[in-house]
């Protein structure tokens, strides 16, 4: 087992106790307050967010997916459109530099992990991050956390821009941005107890003076469903599952604005899924935290986030709300990756939908292709798509897509929608008659005005 880096110094502290979630041992629960179990002279209440797996030794059908079991307990999140953004990332780029061998080591070019990355965090609010492995997905939580320093773009949090601060400058903030790592085993340092490693951050913030961190720690350990009394343990006496909570109990000790959830269930079964998932749920209603919450899992983001981004080799090809996502995909590249999640109703009644396979390797972000980064894969690209980039054009109130032939499944247009906005014909070339749009300029957020693909043109709501 590896130790991930110092993440055991950054983080730390809950105020207020708080309602969490079920351990993932149900033996574990006696003596826990919460709503995974309460000490009423042994006899304890358990909470309908706890029994999620005695329900499966109980009743005579359990349920079969991840969304029936989220279900049981917690409704979908819920977009509140009036909700100011706490984070807005505009333009962001992480290029990491490619050297040649030898003793002279020179640069030879650029791994463009993220590239001209813009969106925004509503507070108290969630917003999911999914796309296939390699796409830039973590590597965008890390920039925003500032493990990794950006190479272009800007990340405004209160006011100031997270990319361009100094690390001195960024302590003070550090509290406010916290993250969940993906792996809860090589996240932990095994060497250090769970109260040592949930304990160090409110001693390097001077949270609370050194008397009372043990009771703080006891207070988050309870707050996340776990034994107060097991703090004195060390990592791998504990699940996975529970692993994965001390991580959460770190990252909310110092009380966020902003949380980066690293695919923070990835590695659990289905069940305790569902049990982390509705504690997130709890810990964003309790303290009002917004998420950036990175993910493969499409269903868990659908429960878990109101508003959903594709990324593609270090781009974003669509944003919007769960319903334009889910229901009304435009990019060919999300609607293939809607028709590989598996749908246990469908297949039951016979009426499973067809897979859509992409063809070909994912390109090398080195060297990327020209133009539309899809288009080596895509079944509809024509000759426009080598030639320019398809902007991230806003489609409707809170969607964007970037791509020329926008539509949904099956009814994509014959001609690109874009040639007119980029001031060129149908096959890329320049046309003399017509000028570039000024309202292609990519920035987060939405406005009041949006490109309408029947009529062709901007329009007001």
């Amino acid at each position: 087992m590896t130790h991930s880096r110092s993440e055991d110094a950054e983080l730390s502290a809950s105020e207020p106790r708080h309602a969490g979630a079920p351990t993932d041992n149900p033996a574990d629960t006696k003596g826990h307050r919460g709503s995974a179990a309460r000490d009423d002279g042994g006899a304890g209440d358990v909470a309908a967010s706890s029994s999620l797996l005695d329900k499966r030794d109980h009743e005579d059908q359990a349920p079969e997916s991840f969304t029936e079991l989220v279900g049981q307990t917690h409704k979908a999140a819920v977009l509140d459109p009036t909700a100011e953004p706490v984070l807005t990332v505009s333009n962001l780029k992480m290029y990491f530099p490619v050297k040649s061998g030898g003793l002279v080591r020179r640069k030879v070019g650029d791994v463009q992990a993220v590239d001209g990355v813009s969106f925004e965090v509503p507070e108290g609010g969630s917003l999911g991050l999914v796309g296939e492995s390699g796409c830039g997905k973590s590597t965008t939580g890390r920039l925003i956390t500032r493990l990794y320093e950006p190479t272009g773009g800007s990340m405004m949090f209160q006011g100031k821009d997270l990319a361009t601060l100094s690390q001195k400058e960024m302590l003070p903030l550090r509290r406010e941005v916290q993250m969940i790592f993906q792996d809860p085993y090589s996240s932990l340092n095994p060497r250090h107890t769970v109260g040592t490693i949930v304990g160090t951050p409110l001693l390097v913030h001077n949270m609370v003076p050194k008397k009372q961190v043990l009771s703080r720690v006891q207070e988050l350990l309870e707050v996340v469903g776990l034994n107060p009394e097991h703090y004195n343990r060390y990592p791998n006496e504990f699940s996975g599952g529970q692993r994965q909570r001390i991580g959460i109990a770190r990252a909310l000790a110092l009380q966020p604005k902003v949380m980066v959830a690293d695919e923070p269930v990835s590695a659990l079964d289905v069940s305790i899924q569902a049990q982390v998932i509705n504690l997130l749920q709890d810990i964003q209603h309790e303290f009002n935290v917004a998420f950036l919450f990175i993910a493969h899992d499409l269903a868990v983001v659908r429960h878990f986030c109101p508003e959903v981004a594709v990324m593609y080799l270090g781009k974003i090809v669509e944003i919007g709300d769960r319903e334009s996502i889910y229901g009304r995909a435009h990019h060919p590249y999300t609607q293939a990756l809607l028709s590989a999640v598996p749908d246990i109703k469908q297949a039951a009644t016979g009426g499973r939908r067809e897979r859509i396979r992409l063809e070909g390797d994912v390109p090398s972000p080195i060297n990327p292709p020209s133009g539309c980064r899809f288009r080596t894969r895509c079944p509809i690209a024509q000759e426009i798509c080598a030639k320019h980039e398809p902007p991230l054009l806003q489609i409707g109130k809170r969607h964007k897509v970037a791509c020329h032939f926008p539509g949904e499944l099956g009814k994509n247009p014959s001609e690109p929608l874009t040639a007119r906005l980029l001031g060129v014909d149908n096959a890329g070339s320049p046309d003399p008659g017509a000028s570039p749009s000024k309202d292609l300029v990519t920035k987060p957020g939405y406005d009041d005005t949006w490109f309408d693909l029947d009529k062709r043109s901007f329009g007001r709501a």
